[in-house]
């Protein structure tokens, strides 16, 4: 793989050693305790975690995206759902762009790893995409997608 899917892989790889832009320690208490908590537990974790990766201080940034990243660039999470839009809409190599700054900025985010998998699943990369699903796995053990993606080519 080369170009910005290699860059991608290049930052999940890079994970555990980057820190996030936005380096919170309520978020960082989180991630492990979604790592330690028992499945039951996972998704009032995962929630929280998605709660702190909203919250940003201008209103409207769903509808709003793209003003809302010349403004705030470091918000990861804004990123990450223009990613999300980007891929709905089928734009994928836009969609590359935003999870690969989604990335940079926060590389604990599993769930762009995970947009970026079914990506690479649909190009025909089922090695990278299973990457992808573990490394995701790896952040949140809790990740129904992720597991089936890789109880399927088990």
């Amino acid at each position: 793989m080369t170009g910005i899917g290699a860059e991608i892989l290049s930052l999940i790889a890079a994970r555990r050693s980057r820190r996030p832009a936005r380096d919170l320690a309520a978020l960082a208490q989180l991630f492990r305790r979604l790592g330690a908590c028992a499945s039951a537990e996972a998704l009032e974790t995962e929630d929280r975690i998605w709660g702190m990766w909203m919250h940003h201080p201008h209103r409207g940034a769903e509808t709003r995206l793209t003003a809302l990243l010349r403004s705030a660039p470091l918000y990861a999470e804004a990123w990450h759902k223009r990613a999300a839009l980007y891929y709905l809409l089928g734009r994928d190599d836009e969609c590359l762009r935003d999870i690969r700054r989604t990335l940079e900025l926060e590389p604990r985010h599993f769930a762009a790893m995970l947009h970026f998998a079914e990506i690479l699943l649909g190009a025909g990369a089922g090695g990278e995409a299973r990457y992808a699903f573990a490394a995701a796995l790896s952040l949140h053990p809790h990740l129904p997608r992720a597991r089936d993606a890789l109880a399927d080519k088990a």
